[in-house]
């Protein structure tokens, strides 16, 4: 069995690493195969690479790093590195930032997995909300995953449909969070600018954004584990 690992943090990302020690947890006879960008690729979507040469170079075993988006590494692992090769699996994250509402469409986490789930593979994107100067422990995420991935290896996927994952941002004594099935959040993402010498800067506040009741939104700001069903 093959589980192909990407992320939108680049190669060298300490989630992406969390999420390969969670996959070999959960799938101790995978084989685990990385394909990712290399270098941060964050908020890109789902953009795609056609008009031009995308480089692909082997950074190990079975690590390859690609010039491109999180949606290209997808494509080029499916199509040229894999090719007859399908994995049971395409494994996304961690990303460094939570993934919820309107964050879906913009993450490059997310469109890796629904690239997956475009072409019939159970896919699934995970995510860590952050809060500022809180330590953040990978070591701990790697858990939450690993246990998060026990539950829906066994369940799948159904075609066309992709799990998104957020883990909240939790004091180092706080205990292991519950995962709650959860719908993403409708409303927009706080929208403000401030004006500069060289024009606008984004200014919208994260955390200060809408919640509505039983959303991912709500569920990972409650300090819970927020796990959503999507169809592509």
């Amino acid at each position: 069995m093959i589980i192909l690992l990407c992320n939108d943090d680049g190669i060298e990302a300490e989630g992406l690493a969390a999420l390969r020690r969670a996959a070999a947890r959960s799938f101790p006879d995978a084989q685990l195969v990385t394909v990712a960008p290399a270098g941060p690729m964050s908020q890109v979507g789902h953009r795609v690479t056609t008009h031009e040469p995308l480089t692909v170079q082997r950074h190990g075993q079975s690590e390859w790093a690609v010039d491109g988006t999180p949606a290209d590494c997808v494509r080029v692992a499916l199509a040229h590195i894999l090719r007859d090769q399908r994995p049971a699996w395409v494994l996304s994250g961690i990303n460094h930032g939570g993934n919820m509402g309107q964050d879906i469409y913009i993450s490059g986490t997310v469109a890796a997995a629904r690239e997956a789930a475009y072409h019939g593979v159970a896919a699934a994107a995970f995510s860590h909300y952050l809060k500022r100067n809180l330590e953040l422990r990978w070591d701990r995420a790697e858990e939450w995953v690993a246990s998060v991935l026990a539950n829906i290896g066994r369940q799948g996927c159904v075609a066309g449909e992709l799990w998104n994952v957020n883990l909240p941002h939790l004091e180092a004594t706080e205990g292991v969070p519950e995962v709650i099935d959860a719908h993403p959040e409708e409303a927009p993402l706080p929208v403000a600018f401030r004006e500069g010498p060289q024009g606008l800067h984004y200014s919208g506040i994260y955390a200060d954004r809408p919640r509505g009741t039983g959303s991912d939104v709500d569920i990972c700001f409650q300090g819970k584990i927020s796990r959503s069903r999507l169809r592509i």
